[in-house]
């Protein structure tokens, strides 16, 4: 019996990270997680930051931090775009690590620089980058 795949795009405004046939897609979008499969029922959905999981139609798992964005489901292609896209392999943790206390001393001291809000966003982004590398060691057993 042949695999059943969707094509998926996962694009940002800087380049086309994935192109390709997945056997399944999992994303955080802003009413919680979703998890995609082949032919599902058409969706428009806005996206949180966080982590987008594949599955390749050889059973690997890839995944990709996204800063937030849309996905459009079709029963044979499904679209995710963001303004920000990184594979997860490139994240940097230690970069994430220091952007939230940096957040989080924005959050406690207002500075011009950076309102509450912007340092609340930014404390997200950072969180959500940390769980995309949380999840890829998880998976990947250790």
């Amino acid at each position: 019996m042949a695999v059943s795949t969707v094509r998926l795009d996962v694009v940002s405004a800087e380049d086309q990270l994935f192109s390709g046939d997945v056997r399944f897609i999992q994303v955080t979008g802003s009413e919680g997680e979703l998890g995609i499969l082949p032919n599902h029922t058409p969706l428009l959905t806005a996206l949180d930051p966080g982590m987008v999981r594949i599955e390749t139609p050889e059973g690997d798992e890839e995944f990709f931090y996204i800063n937030g964005g849309v996905m459009e489901v079709q029963p044979d292609v499904v679209t995710i775009l963001s303004d920000t896209a990184v594979r997860g392999g490139d994240l940097d943790e230690q970069a994430a690590e220091k952007a939230i206390r940096e957040a989080r001393e924005a959050m406690t001291h207002a500075t011009p620089d950076m309102t509450y809000a912007e340092a609340a966003a930014e404390l997200a982004r950072a969180v959500a980058q940390l769980r995309v590398l949380q999840q890829m060691r998880k998976r990947k057993g250790g």
